[in-house]
């Protein structure tokens, strides 16, 4: 497919751009341009085009805004030494994303359109992407909506897909220090045959009541129970999560369709594999992880995602009390494994499985 590229007539002032690069918030500041791909029922995926930035137009009747049809994604632009720019694992998000339409009954986007779509809008932004110090990265949010304007349950017969990105710095600002988490008694974040599996906003607004509550009882996160029984260790609200035992092996929940396919926990799955390190995905229990705890068996947990990549998890509260120290060192594991990786995606440490995709 190709890509008609429309160039901002008022672009951010060079000067302006690399002040801003110098500290950039997360998700605060976006780049000139967009990405624009339009898909109808007739005439499927069309009118693929790079454009300014600038507000959506849209109808008070568009779907999206009655029944939720909203798919998003989450994949980062690394700046490397050469000046290069490449991203990661970029097919696994376009294959995720065609998951995620499927659910939502969603066209899909084709894996390679994806991946041609972040090189489109490297191809005017580039300049945006930061220098490869302090984990400074461009991010992008490719997302697809329904863009018919109607009323009535039923799959839209129009819609769009986009791609807008952001410079970054690192999502937790404190450095690698330990995250404290809030375990949610109250409240589900997805249930079994539900949407938990989608990376759709919906999942993301349920997730905010108790992430309040968090951030009120001194949370960085809120962890998730499963719905049915309310004994099980799901993920956090935005990452995936780990647990290293005492005797080296690894422990991760396993996908059951309620929790996202974290392609950072995948990638970390494998890391760890390479190392012939045990890793179990299973059902974790609330039990298991505080007599684990008390225990000394547990001996490191963090957390992972594309935005924060892998972050120490110190103490989990609930209403119920607190597990775990308060304000441990980070583990030995989780603070190599995160070197590792963004060794990797910063091009210092060798692609061993072909992980890294040039845009520029």
């Amino acid at each position: 497919m190709e890509f008609k590229i429309i160039k901002s007539d008022h672009p951010m002032p060079d000067a302006q751009r690399e002040a801003l690069l110098e500290n950039p918030a997360f998700g605060v500041n976006f780049t000139d341009h967009q990405v624009i791909i339009e898909w109808t029922r007739e005439d499927g995926w069309k009118n693929a085009r790079v454009e300014p930035y600038g507000p959506i137009m849209m109808d008070p009747s568009s779907a999206v805004l009655h029944y939720g049809q909203e798919i998003f994604e989450g994949i980062k632009a690394y700046r490397h030494q050469d000046g290069s720019i490449h991203t990661f694992r970029p097919e696994s998000n376009g294959a995720r994303m065609q998951k995620s339409a499927h659910r939502m009954a969603l066209p899909e986007l084709p894996i390679d359109v994806f991946v041609e779509s972040l090189r489109a809008l490297i191809s005017v932004d580039g300049a945006w992407v930061p220098k490869p110090v302090n984990e400074k990265t461009l991010y992008f949010r490719p997302f697809e909506i329904a863009a018919e304007n109607f009323l009535g349950v039923r799959a839209a017969h129009r819609a769009e897909y986009r791609v807008i990105a952001s410079p970054v710095g690192p999502y937790f600002t404190g450095g690698l220090k330990p995250v404290s988490i809030w375990i949610a008694l109250d409240s589900a974040r997805a249930g079994r045959y539900g949407t938990g599996e989608a990376k759709t906003g919906g999942n993301y607004a349920a997730s905010l009541l108790a992430q309040g509550e968090g951030y009120e009882n001194g949370c960085s996160q809120v962890l998730f129970l499963d719905a049915e029984t309310h004994t099980y260790i799901e993920e956090l609200g935005g990452m995936n999560v780990f647990f290293v035992y005492k005797d080296g092996h690894v422990v991760t929940p396993s996908l059951d369709g309620t929790i996202l396919r974290g392609i950072t926990r995948d990638s970390i799955i494998q890391l760890l594999k390479d190392r012939n390190i045990k890793v179990e995905e299973r059902a974790v229990t609330l039990d298991e992880i505080r007599e684990g705890y008390n225990s000394g068996e547990i001996i490191e947990v963090f957390a992972c995602g594309t935005a924060a990549v892998i972050t120490p998890v110190g103490q989990f509260k609930s209403k119920e009390g607190s597990i775990g120290p308060e304000n441990p060192e980070p583990g030995a594991l989780t603070a190599s494994l995160r070197e590792e990786l963004t060794g990797i995606q910063y091009g210092l440490i060798e692609d061993r499985h072909n992980w890294l995709v040039k845009l520029s």
